[in-house]
């Protein structure tokens, strides 16, 4: 029988959505038997694991499956395992989750909220306590120290800081990629470097726990409010496990849970909230096209 344009056009359109249901279907997988949760290795691997212990028991009690706990090898890691779905959900800093969405539909659903300045953090550039500096201009010409190349609070943000001083890389100082934030505080106070950008929160842990001598560094310069941190689902991951999720960490009240975040609670997250730092990205980007180098 002989078909009519008519006739072919329905066929081709069932043929499209019968097609288009198959990859939505297949975009989709179904609810995992664990759930494997990425971390980035902002200090040492086993450090980060402890930290966040309380939250894992809180969501496998929670999910009541299996939760597993990955520390990446780098920012990068952590933010490409998630892209290719070999992590479920990733704790992402601004700028890690910004560079993976150019390349994969990651979605942030939560983020911690803190006393007094909401859910942001800061950044701090640090120097010798016995440094002659008293501005970020006058590290003019020195070796800074920063961590992660991804890293938001110890690299990125330091680096606009300098900027916002008239300091850019490879013109005005030399920038020392050191990998974590405990490294480059280790580094300053070793005189290894003239100066450090990290996480003001860590800064303020590592004093804490006698890590590095309270009396060996000084504060040079606290950044702007950074907005905080994002926990970011990977695409595909089963919408009704998303809202599992997303129900979990809108609901903790387990202080151990909340202890190593600093937070009140988790509120929810989108990409819009993190709007401030591609500005600053931009700013780095066009002062110094350049890419930041790899760790040495």
């Amino acid at each position: 029988m002989l078909k009519t344009p008519a006739l072919i056009a329905k066929l081709a359109m069932a043929a499209a959505m019968l097609i288009g249901g198959v990859m939505t279907a297949a975009a989709q997988s179904p609810r995992p038997e664990k759930l494997v949760v990425g971390l980035l290795p902002g200090e040492s691997a086993p450090t980060v694991m402890r930290l966040n212990e309380p939250l894992r028991a809180y969501l496998e009690k929670k999910l009541n499956i299996p939760v597993e706990l990955v520390v990446g090898a780098n920012y990068a890691a952590t933010g490409e395992a998630l892209r290719f779905g070999r992590l479920d959900i990733a704790y992402l800093g601004p700028v890690t989750y910004l560079l993976r969405a150019r390349s994969a539909k990651l979605e942030p659903f939560a983020r911690p909220s803190h006393a007094v300045v909401g859910p942001t953090f800061q950044a701090v550039v640090i120097v010798p306590a016995d440094s002659p500096a008293k501005t970020l201009a006058d590290l003019k010409g020195g070796e800074i120290a920063f961590g992660d190349p991804a890293s938001t609070s110890g690299t990125w943000v330091p680096r606009y800081q300098l900027l916002a001083a008239g300091l850019v890389s490879g013109r005005d100082y030399q920038l020392r990629v050191l990998g974590a934030h405990d490294a480059v505080a280790l580094a300053v106070v070793n005189k290894k470097v003239a100066a450090g950008g990290l996480s003001y929160p860590i800064y303020q842990r590592l004093l804490k726990e006698g890590k590095i001598d309270k009396d060996a560094t000084r504060i040079l310069e606290l950044s702007p409010p950074i907005p905080e941190y994002m926990w970011t689902f990977r695409e595909g991951l089963d919408p009704e496990f998303r809202e599992e999720i997303r129900k979990a960490f809108t609901s903790v009240n387990d202080p151990e849970a909340l202890k190593v975040f600093r937070a009140e609670a988790f509120i929810p997250a989108v990409d819009s909230d993190v709007d401030r730092v591609r500005t600053w990205m931009d700013a780095i980007k066009n002062a110094n096209p350049e890419a930041i180098p790899a760790p040495q």
